[in-house]
């Protein structure tokens, strides 16, 4: 939900009706914080920004665990941009 609230249609991607998903990946580390952020797949680069700034708000994910202790994951994170 964060991230849709925080989305800021890029003016660019309104004027050409652009919509669709972009895929950002980024790094889950041990303590919770996200790292390596790189966007897989935009629609045009006002989108491809729009998605990086909207993931670098995230913060304080639960890390990943295997065999009890915390890990770092790889996660790919779809954002659909579609207007309204």
């Amino acid at each position: 939900r964060m991230i849709y609230r925080s989305i800021r249609y890029p003016r660019f991607a309104v004027e050409r009706e652009i919509e669709g998903s972009a895929i950002v990946r980024f790094v889950v580390k041990k303590n919770g914080q996200i790292s390596d952020i790189e966007v897989l797949r935009g629609l045009c680069d006002p989108i491809r920004e729009e998605a990086l700034r909207v993931t670098e708000l995230l913060n304080d994910w639960w890390p990943g665990q295997q065999n009890g202790e915390p890990v770092n994951v790889q996660f790919n994170l779809p954002i659909r941009f579609r207007l309204q």
